[in-house]
């Protein structure tokens, strides 16, 4: 059956509404029952009582919902009360079934398990390990530092085989001029000797090339 009432809330289901919903929050329901109830009684949907009941008769009703959700507390802590009395009148024996519990208790005994003892050995086997470890990290800390002080030293020999080696450069350029100027010179005493020898007679003229070596240039050249 579908639910389709649409006329106004009278007072009387106003107050209906209200009870319901006091009564779920005390008893430790939700609302939501409480409006689906409503809704059964008054032919409306939920959602209807729901909205009704937010819009128009909660604000009516705040010092009565306050003391339902006290109601609802001190429901609940007497019920854990007597939980838990009942839990205490339960483990006590009573009259002569003590023994009877005890040799039942005897025959089901729950195995204890025992944690493992630290013995001396084994302090001393623990000792011994993190010794090693820490000699290991010392020699790792040793071999790093050596490798290091090798790389510095490299880069010093290279830099110092750099500077060598333009220095090298350098002096080779020099020699090169030297000899340039030394082959002009040799060629110039030549030129005197044959001309002390022949006279005025026209010499064979000589040009250096690039390579250093001496050319004969045709007479009557420049």
């Amino acid at each position: 059956m579908v639910k389709v009432r649409q006329d106004a809330w009278s007072h009387e289901d106003d107050l209906l509404l209200a009870e319901t919903v006091l009564r779920h929050i005390r008893e430790g329901s939700t609302q939501l029952n409480a409006f689906e109830e409503v809704g059964d009684k008054l032919n409306r949907t939920s959602a209807a009582c729901g909205f009704r009941w937010n819009a128009e008769v909660r604000m009516k009703y705040d010092n009565a919902i306050d003391l339902a959700k006290r109601q609802r507390k001190e429901k609940k802590r007497a019920m854990l009360g007597t939980t838990q009395q009942s839990r205490k009148r339960v483990s006590l024996p009573q009259n002569n079934e003590e023994d009877t519990i005890d040799e039942e208790a005897d025959t089901h005994t729950i195995p204890v398990i025992e944690e493992p003892s630290i013995t001396m050995d084994m302090v001393i086997k623990f000792l011994r390990e993190v010794k090693k470890d820490y000699h290991a990290s010392n020699q790792s800390k040793a071999s790093l530092e050596h490798t290091q002080k090798e790389n510095m030293e490299l880069k010093e020999q290279v830099q110092s085989l750099e500077k060598q080696l333009a220095q090298t450069e350098k002096q080779l350029s020099t020699i090169q001029e030297d000899y340039q100027v030394f082959i002009q010179i040799m060629e110039r005493a030549r030129k005197m000797t044959v001309l002390d020898d022949q006279g005025t007679m026209p010499t064979p003229a000589f040009r250096m090339d690039k390579n250093g070596n001496l050319q004969q240039l045709a007479q009557g050249s420049n």
